[in-house]
């Protein structure tokens, strides 16, 4: 079940951001008299059409794409058999270049616009919630493997970072720090201040999908707040609102140092000491094969919650979409540099899948939705022939020099541009495949 809600999910996404970007192809190309003879959500084969006016709009077999066939266009189609005769006025190389790659942008700007939208609604409807970095360092942070690995250790405040100060604990490791260079930070351990160096091709373990999950965390003090009735928990009369202070001896005032302990102590009684309104408590109790004794806990982590006006949201939610972009950039300039594994890096309908997670969370998918508009706009802008930018490239250069390149060089042009789509895609696919074993 999770497979197919996260199947479902890319999907929806990807016949969303294919059907706005054809669209935007579509609406700029009718705009100028241009004949639109095929909209397809998916590649053939065809599994519905409908012929509305002159144009037939289609869903395809294959959800990685769309198309739009405008006529007279030498595109992924290659179909160039009317070509040799002169044009006619409803054709798309009939047209001024102007309105050419007005038309050759049309999809790239409304996924553009689209992010933006997505951006501005998100920020507006959620504002953010963030853990500030006095709070942070009233407890210090988790360090994990892949922390550990970069030099943290469990307790650590972060105090500066590239000896500036921070607002929040998600600007530790922001995007933009991980695909800068040279980055330090300072901490604070056992009273000293200690510098932290991220390594250049730190992203490169970070993008490894079994480090993922964590690499630091803020520590998170808590109190009991449900016991669930019948269980270890209970048994030991444990209340909700109970503090514990040691399990077995150890420290526990940190929910960590309790996962660790439990982990530690599977199918085993363990003593408890709790802090029950200034009184002590002790008790014992049975830690269940999962490490869990059958209680819920409340964090007491301090959030800062900001709710952003209609005009913040404006503001907020264009500069996270063109962030997306900025990040993408850099991505592409570590890779060129070799700092990064491109298998690692470059991720095809298996991995963006799992972006999405197996519940479906409407915050979360307009999120990611959100994210690969902006990222489809990017790639659509390479200048690769058979994307978008191919075509902008040589409309750009036709502007400038007032020479049109010939029908055979585009056409050429297109065979290579789609040979280097085609093994992309595969490349993608298998590496994909292969990061799932």
């Amino acid at each position: 079940m999770e497979t197919l809600i996260m199947v479902g999910q890319l999907l929806l996404g990807l016949s969303i951001l294919v059907g706005v970007h054809e669209w935007g192809h579509l609406i700029a190309a009718k705009s100028f008299g241009m004949r639109v003879e095929k909209f397809s959500i998916g590649f053939p084969p065809k599994i519905w059409g409908k012929q509305f006016g002159e144009t037939e709009y289609s869903i395809g077999a294959i959800p990685l794409g769309g198309f739009v066939k405008i006529s007279g266009m030498i595109d992924e189609s290659l179909d160039t058999e009317s070509l040799s005769e002169e044009p006619e006025p409803w054709e798309f190389r009939a047209k001024p270049a102007w309105q050419r790659l007005i038309v050759m942008m049309g999809g790239i700007i409304v996924n553009v616009v689209t992010g933006i939208i997505i951006f501005i609604c998100l920020a507006w409807v959620n504002g953010e919630s963030y853990v500030t970095k006095d709070e942070l360092n009233k407890y210090g942070i988790v360090a994990y493997d892949l922390g550990e690995q970069l030099g943290f250790q469990t307790g650590d405040r972060v105090i500066a970072i590239n000896g500036q100060e921070y607002e929040r604990f998600s600007d530790i490791l922001s995007p933009d720090l991980l695909l800068g260079s040279d980055n330090y930070y300072t901490v604070l351990r056992d009273g000293k201040e200690v510098r932290v160096d991220m390594a250049n091709d730190f992203i490169d373990k970070f993008a490894d999908k079994k480090n993922r999950v964590n690499i630091i965390s803020p520590r998170r003090p808590y109190i009991i707040d449900v016991v669930t009735p019948g269980s270890s928990a209970a048994d030991a009369g444990i209340r909700s609102g109970d503090q514990f202070l040691k399990v077995n001896g150890q420290e526990v005032l940190y929910f960590d140092q309790l996962v660790t302990v439990l982990d530690a102590n599977v199918e085993q009684t363990v003593s408890i000491e709790i802090d029950r309104g200034g009184e002590l408590i002790k008790t014992e109790a049975f830690v269940a094969v999962d490490g869990t004794l059958g209680l819920k806990i409340e964090d007491k982590l301090e959030f800062v919650t900001r709710e952003f006006t209609f005009g913040e949201s404006l503001s907020e939610g264009t500069y996270n979409a063109f962030a997306v972009v900025w990040l993408n950039i850099k991505g592409f300039k570590k890779m060129f540099a070799g700092e990064v594994d491109v298998r690692k890096s470059l991720s095809g309908p298996i991995k963006i899948a799992t972006f999405f997670g197996p519940e479906w969370d409407w915050n979360n998918f307009w999120r990611i939705v959100g994210l690969l508009s902006m990222v489809l706009a990017f790639m659509n802008f390479l200048p690769i022939p058979a994307l978008d930018g191919g075509h902008v490239v040589f409309l750009t250069w036709e502007i400038v020099t007032g020479r049109k390149p010939s029908d055979r060089f585009l056409e050429n042009s297109q065979k290579v541009g789609m040979v280097i789509l085609l093994s992309l895609m595969a490349f993608v696919i298998i590496n994909d495949t292969i990061s799932l074993f």
